[in-house]
């Protein structure tokens, strides 16, 4: 096999159950990728060969026993660094978690070895998952493979520059306000962020636990489905996870899309748009017309304060989660000569500056005399944000909108300006804010061959719809229109 290869799931159960190729021999394929690929786009941060060429060596023995193989067998993961790995060093891209290495495997991870999967290691993204192109990561930005001079979005850019430079097959990335979605869109490739509740949070260090989540980033929208079908279902140690009946992703995928209804919000078609990213993603709502999808005019009146509610809740829930970090259980400690400077000093050199600025602007949001000015007033509007949905999937079956209102920018072109970089997320944050499933798909590229990306939000546990949508929209031609 050559290194050429666009591996997919179920190319890979046809070549072991076919013997044309090993678990072995697919992961050493896997790993020579990496060794050419990675000192150039600094996708991956921490390679774990001697796990994943036991769990290879797993597959191809029971592959020998003429046992049935597990729904993943063979395939290569990798894992967002956000994401705890039994033995395998987990920063969360930041020098206060520089040497910290987990105990335990995250309820996700368990599941995919247990499915088969073969983890190849972690990857790079913004410091805490703080970011929108992956230029907050202590350990240097991740580079685009479709553009290199270009950021691969944030803050799962490694996982996403990961999947779309073929160094792995698919990649568990996080998504607080489009972390998953805006990078699937900047890379060109699909990018699932499952329901709230769907995927357990055990073992993904928290951001802001009210609107985290893992989901799957790889080349195909079955490959999607795949992956989410292993890594989801309730989890009793996570009290956030729901109890709820799992679906066949692949049999929902199948069925046709005639008649569905899909709403055009007219609030994500607004001003700011690049005019490449919008004749893009307006073509490929023709094709889903030409298909049999019919288009309903949308209003979603409180669409304009999502950002604002979403970088004060979000903020909030991350100052009282990282005040964990001081320097006296795990990762680093400066010393100081009493424990207040012990803290300050460790705080102060382990933090990169986007942390600390979030950090500061959630302690503000809820100190005294503030929280219900802010904090309060905030959940109240992401309410307000969720309820536009609710009402929205009264009328259409599912809502199709830009990703990213740009294409992937420079490198370094919105380091200096905190808000240009936000807004990047403005037509994902809402999607979270709701607690909604969403999947960002290709949708062609521009002039200058820069990926586009378009969204699709079903109502709460509607995954296989918005999968079965994305898969029609995938067979159409849709990534290339």
């Amino acid at each position: 096999m050559t290194a050429a290869i666009r591996w997919t799931i179920p190319a890979i159960r046809q070549a072991l159950e076919t013997k044309k190729i090993s678990a072995r021999e697919l992961t050493a394929e896997f790993y020579s990728r990496i060794e050419k690929k990675n000192p150039e786009l600094n996708a991956f941060l921490a390679l774990s060969p001697e796990r994943a060429y036991a769990q290879a060596d797993r597959i191809d023995a029971m592959r020998a026993r003429g046992e049935t193989l597990p729904a993943l067998a063979g395939v290569p993961v990798a894992i967002k660094d956000v994401i705890s790995t039994r033995g395998i060093r987990t920063t969360c891209g930041s020098r206060i978690l520089g040497t910290y290495v987990p105990p335990y495997d995250a309820t996700a991870v368990e599941r995919l070895e247990s499915a088969g999967a073969v983890i190849l290691g972690k990857t790079n993204c913004d410091e805490f998952a703080m970011g929108s192109s992956n230029e907050n990561s202590a350990y240097g930005p991740v580079r685009n493979p479709v553009a290199i001079d270009r950021v691969p979005g944030g803050s799962s850019g490694g996982s996403a520059a990961a999947v779309a430079a073929g160094l792995t097959v698919a990649a568990l990335g996080t998504d607080t306000g489009g972390s998953i979605r805006q990078p699937g869109a900047f890379c060109g490739i699909p990018a699932m962020m499952p329901t709230y509740g769907r995927v357990s949070r055990y073992g993904l260090i928290a951001f802001a636990s009210s609107l985290d989540r893992i989901g799957p980033l790889t080349t195909t929208v079955c490959d999607a489905s795949a992956v989410l079908a292993v890594i989801e279902g309730h989890d009793a140690n996570d009290s956030t996870s729901a109890n709820v009946p799992q679906s066949d992703y692949f049999e929902e995928m199948e069925k046709p899309i005639r008649g569905m209804r899909i709403g055009i919000p007219a609030e994500y078609f607004g001003e700011g748009m690049d005019p490449e990213v919008r004749a893009k993603v307006e073509a490929g709502i023709d094709l889903m017309k030409r298909i049999g999808c019919q288009p309903v005019e949308l209003r979603m009146p409180h669409t304009e304060y999502a950002i604002a509610t979403y970088y004060i809740v979000a903020t909030a829930e991350a100052s009282s989660n990282l005040a964990r970090f001081d320097g006296v259980r795990y990762g680093l400690r400066v010393h100081g000569d009493s424990l207040r400077e012990m803290y300050k000093k460790t705080r102060g050199k382990g933090f990169g500056p986007e942390v600390k600025r979030r950090i500061m602007l959630g302690t503000y949001a809820l100190s005294s005399g503030y929280y219900d000015a802010y904090y309060l007033r905030a959940q109240k509007v992401r309410t307000l944000i969720a309820r536009d949905f609710v009402l929205a999937f009264e009328k259409v079956d599912a809502i199709v909108t830009p990703t990213s209102p740009s294409t992937p920018f420079l490198l370094g072109e919105r380091t200096t300006d905190p808000l240009s970089m936000y807004l990047a997320d403005i037509y994902t944050v809402t999607g979270s804010l709701a607690g909604i499933p969403g999947i960002s798909v290709p949708c062609g590229t521009t002039s200058n061959r820069l990926p586009v990306g378009l969204q699709i939000f079903g109502p709460r546990f509607a995954e296989s719809r918005v999968l079965q949508l994305a898969h029609a929209f995938e067979k159409a031609g849709g990534f290339l229109v």
